[in-house]
């Protein structure tokens, strides 16, 4: 049987990983996908990726790497994504793994020059997304839990820009029949965000912004767990494994 594949490249905070476990222990619990096995592939850590026919869908966790530093196992995670796309298995990149994505289909990732992004932030869906079968039917305006440094700077050729934002106008992107970046955490909650805010304090000081602001407007955000049950749906309805 194929399974759902969470592509780990990296792990959260070791003060969460503690209380709340890890980006791969939230993803799996948002695709409530219980007609298709799970299984974590550990990539950042050199796991072998697995064979094509052995897969049903892909999840690429976000991660505290950096795509642009181009780490021998992130180039190799890089190298196979496109024969996934090709094939029209179901793929979502989140954060790192949306970088990623956009990096590996030819795209340019880089700093965002707006600065950091973090907290919860209002997305604005585009008019390709309406009738996406990942985002079609949302809110136009779509609140998401935001947590990073570099964006996808260009989208690949052919891409479909689903959402933009403020800060980052690639929020969210679709590519060929089944492949998805969201740059926003669909896994995150409004106490996740906090945590990272609170992390990176001077650092967002140190660019002008101000944490205690940005730590008051957080909230939670339930079209994150909508957007992976979606996932895991589209994974299961692809036919038999």
């Amino acid at each position: 049987m194929r399974e759902l594949i969470i592509l780990k490249t990296g792990s959260t905070l070791p003060a969460l990983l503690a209380s709340k476990g890890d980006f791969t222990d939230w993803v799996a619990a948002g695709l409530d996908a219980a007609s298709t096995p799970i299984r974590i592939v550990d990539a950042e850590n050199g796991e072998a990726l697995p064979a094509y026919d052995e897969v049903a869908g892909v999840v690429i966790t976000g991660s505290h790497d950096m795509v642009t530093e181009r780490q021998p196992w992130s180039e190799r995670a890089a190298a196979w994504l496109p024969g996934l796309v090709e094939r029209g298995i179901p793929t979502l990149g989140i954060c790192y793994g949306h970088q990623l994505l956009a990096h590996a289909l030819g795209g340019e990732v880089g700093d965002n020059p707006n600065g950091r992004e973090f907290g919860t932030i209002s997305v604005e869906l585009t008019a390709e997304a309406a009738d996406d079968s990942l985002l079609g039917g949302l809110p136009p305006r779509l609140p998401v839990q935001v947590c990073h440094t570099q964006s996808a700077l260009t989208l690949p050729a052919g891409a479909r820009r689903l959402a933009q934002g403020s800060r980052d106008a690639n929020q969210a992107f679709a590519v060929g029949e089944a492949a998805w970046g969201v740059q926003f955490h669909p896994e995150f909650d409004a106490e996740v965000v906090t945590a990272y805010i609170e992390h990176y304090d001077a650092r967002l000081r140190a660019e002008g912004q101000d944490p205690d602001a940005l730590i008051a407007a957080c909230h939670e955000t339930p079209a994150g767990t909508t957007i992976l049950r979606r996932f895991g749906q589209i994974v299961a309805a692809r036919g038999p494994k």
